[in-house]
């Protein structure tokens, strides 16, 4: 099974973790959700310094981006997956029923849910959060800045069937939506502000996946290499391989170039690639580069500049110039490591935000800070469980 498609709700197995903070927190992190308004919570003060959230085997943890300590533990069943919202305090929580809204910063989950079935893919783009639920094929597009005041009004639009999609929504207006069922997914189309569309490829079998570049350039991941949608034209770049499947990618408005995975075996029970690719959406050119070790699906960032960072199996972030296709240098991090099988558990995982690289050791339940450009590793914390997905405000 391809470990980046399809998404499962699975079992908590409730995890005993130790008293983190005191009861009066945990109540009003887990307990109160609704006891207050959501909009006095946005609003005050944040309790928390640029918080980051951790998903453990039953619960969240917020934990303070400055010193790692962690602020709260919000028990929540199920495997449950963590995006920002795009405003700079919430968090968007995918759980069996939606998506839910975390006031990282307060912190509490909040009664606030975006409902729909098999909640996936969200995007933040051009001021606007777009969501995806794949069990409906619904399209949700709303302004971040308006959570915090109980579910932000926004525009909806349902594709033609559910599958595991994606979409983003541009600075004009536009919508970028994948296309699909369940059986396959072989494209997009675009659809101008008033929803028509203005455009389609079915030149993308697999669709998975997207990012944006410098100057809005959208790239969608296909087995077969990418498509690229910028200034009203769809541009298909084919890989090198018959089979070269890009599913994953990293955007930066700071770059032209986007950095995506890069797999070569279709009959591969889980393929460990040592080759990434860096898509540029000026020249329509796709280059391969080989790190030499192994990464996951959550191995991808960019950083402060456009860098493309890649976590390796060894353990090391390797910084690639995506000018010159070339790994200038590493940053050990961690011991080595190797992916599980099952794209639910645990694997160490990058999240960047400025010039900070936040790197999880679900080995050791611990988290690394580290300085992107000096490579110097800021702060370590041990955590009270183990760390699956990593995400921030």
């Amino acid at each position: 099974m391809d470990h980046t498609v399809q998404l499962r709700t699975l079992t908590g197995r409730a995890a005993a973790l130790p008293a983190l903070i005191t009861a009066g927190l945990v109540l009003s992190a887990c307990g109160q959700a609704g006891s207050e308004p959501a909009g006095e919570g946005a609003s005050r003060s944040p309790a928390v310094a640029a918080p980051l959230v951790a998903t453990y085997d039953g619960g969240l943890l917020v934990i303070d981006g400055e010193t790692l300590d962690v602020a709260a533990d919000i028990p929540l069943d199920g495997f449950n997956r963590v995006n920002p919202a795009g405003d700079g305090r919430h968090v968007l929580v995918s759980t069996s029923t939606g998506f839910r809204v975390l006031d990282a910063a307060a912190p509490e989950l909040t009664d606030t849910e975006f409902e729909g079935a098999e909640p996936g893919h969200v995007v933040r783009h051009a001021g606007k959060t777009v969501l995806f639920s794949d069990g409906t094929g619904e399209v949700t597009v709303f302004d971040p800045q308006d959570l915090g005041d109980g579910l932000p009004e926004g525009e909806t639009f349902t594709t033609d069937h559910p599958h595991h999609g994606v979409a983003v929504e541009l600075d004009n207006g536009e919508l970028v939506v994948t296309l699909g069922d369940e059986e396959e997914r072989p494209g997009i189309q675009v659809l101008d502000a008033d929803r028509e569309e203005t455009a389609r490829s079915e030149e993308c079998p697999g669709v998975h996946g997207e990012a944006t570049a410098q100057g809005e350039a959208v790239v969608i991941g296909c087995e077969d290499g990418v498509l690229i949608y910028k200034d009203g034209e769809i541009t298909k770049v084919d890989s090198p391989d018959d089979y070269g499947r890009i599913g994953n990618q990293a955007g930066s408005e700071e770059s032209a170039i986007v950095l995506g995975d890069y797999k070569k075996d279709p009959e591969a029970e889980l393929e460990r690639p040592e080759q990434v690719s860096l898509i540029d959406t000026g020249t329509g050119e796709l280059s391969l580069v080989d790190i030499g070790a192994g990464y996951s699906f959550r191995s991808l960032a960019r950083g402060p500049h456009g860098e493309a960072l890649v976590l390796g199996t060894d353990g090391r972030i390797h910084v690639i110039d995506p000018g010159s296709a070339e790994v200038e240098r590493t940053v050990p991090v961690l011991d080595e490591w190797e992916e599980p099988l099952e794209w639910q558990q645990p694997r160490p995982t990058i999240f960047v935000r400025g010039d900070t690289a936040y790197v999880t050791d679900p080995g050791a339940n611990e988290l690394h800070a580290v300085d992107i450009e000096s490579g110097e590793e800021t702060a370590t914390a041990e955590l009270p469980g183990t760390p699956n997905e990593l995400t921030g405000v």
